[in-house]
């Protein structure tokens, strides 16, 4: 029966997307991973259509024919992944930032009783490689900001490498999850968290892409910085 669920979100992934799914699925544990595609103009889904029949009926595809945002590609997999009974759901990127090695850990801390495990790169001091220090910093801070203002009790609130449990994605109203990048990553543990549901961080050693290009953006940030004052106004007024 179907349990693990590693959904990978993918926009002109070529360089990365073969080799992140053959070293995920040729892991002990029996993973399956569903790629959401953004409609790749460089051939991402068409290597991992080649690849299906390698591993048939452990990695799916489901391709999206606008590209809107990391937050609603995730939303689409959860909901995928929801509707084919997996437990457990973990979001992680295509470019071996996050080594799928960490997997089972991330697995085993829901395993042992957690709603949502998250991959850390800040809660045992800094655990990152190859970043530029102003990036370090940027993230580290950022995450110290989001602590500041919504008093979550996790170090690293923009991680996006994370597992949940079936019965923590239940828990939320996923249409109602309103954004796409740093700020989804904020307001999907925000919420897992309003919901008393428990959320631990797992150590881990974050390293940068070297192959493709970043996603990240200008307004991705301006909507994580504005996002969590928006985010700490709808609870106090209990509109979450």
């Amino acid at each position: 029966m179907p349990d693990k669920l590693v959904i990978i979100p993918t926009y002109n992934e070529r360089e990365n997307i073969e080799r992140i799914l053959n070293v995920t699925l040729e892991l002990p544990d029996a993973f399956h991973i569903l790629v959401v595609d953004d409609s790749s103009p460089d051939g991402t889904a068409e290597i991992v259509k080649d690849l299906m029949l390698k591993y048939p009926g452990r990695l799916f595809l489901e391709e999206r024919k606008v590209k809107d945002g990391l937050g609603r590609a995730y939303i689409h997999g959860f909901k995928w992944a929801l509707s084919k009974e997996y437990n457990y759901i973990f979001e992680m990127d295509a470019d071996f930032s996050h080594n799928p090695n960490d997997l089972p850990k991330l697995w085993k801390a829901c395993v042992d009783g957690a709603d949502m495990s998250v991959g850390s790169r800040y809660s045992q001091g800094v655990n990152v490689v190859n970043w530029p220090m102003k990036r370090v910093l940027l993230s580290y801070f950022a995450s110290k900001y989001v602590r500041f203002f919504t008093s979550m009790p996790i170090h690293d609130t923009t991680a996006g490498f994370v597992c949940y449990t079936r019965k923590a994605l239940e828990s939320l109203d996923l249409d109602r999850i309103k954004f796409k990048g740093y700020g989804f990553q904020i307001e999907m543990k925000y919420k897992v968290w309003k919901k008393g549901l428990k959320v631990v961080e797992v150590p881990i050693i974050f390293t940068d892409r070297t192959l493709g290009e970043s996603k990240i953006s200008n307004s991705i940030v301006k909507e994580a910085v504005f996002g969590v004052i928006e985010l700490r106004i709808k609870s106090m007024l209990g509109r979450l």
